[in-house]
């Protein structure tokens, strides 16, 4: 089991968007029941997010979770009015932009929204409809040391390398991440100029 320190305890009485299987609003749970096993077990389903960002070379930037923190990569819209409108994704990108980075709603692209489930412990697991989110920026690097140990920008080429390094033991890749790179990492990294090739936002993956 992760060590959490107190940013992480407080972080755990967040309150998430709970949604039924097709990402209807259905309630609001702790960010820590949300993430129980033994509530997953029984159906709790809760929104959340990650953003897949590229720089103008496309390099796709990588984060190496901190040591304290517990759950899986991305971060999750609270049950907020402002973060809880739908339109266009309105919400999800006023959350991407209130966690402090340095992109507007416009730098933004829904990609699609995947419903999966994982275990990161005994105790602790994914139970998530994540919004996929694109944004190609140039940005300063200042990583929260609470949540993030370490980040890299690597190629395509480089990532496949990487996937190739996890299955010969070599590095460790989160099972979120596996996910998001075969269905969806690879194939769009040559089409950035027509995202229609590849953004389905109004669709839910079943992973």
């Amino acid at each position: 089991m992760f060590l959490m320190d107190e940013f992480q305890v407080q972080r755990l009485k967040e309150m998430l968007i709970v949604v039924d299987e097709n990402d209807r609003v259905i309630g609001a749970e702790s960010k820590m029941n949300c993430h129980l096993n033994k509530n997953i077990e029984k159906g709790l389903l809760h929104r959340g997010f990650s953003v897949l960002l590229f720089s103008s070379e496309n390099k796709l930037l990588l984060q190496q979770r901190a040591e304290t923190k517990y759950i899986f990569p991305g971060d999750h819209p609270l049950y907020k009015p402002l973060e809880m409108e739908e339109s266009n994704a309105i919400g999800m990108k006023w959350a991407t932009i209130l966690c402090g980075s340095q992109i507007s709603l416009d730098d933004i692209t829904l990609v699609s929204r995947t419903h999966y489930k994982l275990c990161s412990d005994e105790v602790w697991g994914e139970h998530e409809i994540g919004y996929l989110l694109l944004v190609r920026k140039d940005v300063s690097l200042n990583p929260d040391p609470k949540e993030v140990k370490d980040c890299i920008y690597v190629t395509k080429e480089e990532l496949k390398d990487l996937l190739e390094q996890e299955t010969k033991d070599k590095v460790k890749l989160s099972g979120w991440f596996h996910l998001i790179a075969n269905h969806f990492l690879l194939k769009m990294w040559d089409n950035f100029n027509d995202l229609n090739l590849f953004a389905e936002p109004d669709k839910i993956y079943r992973v």
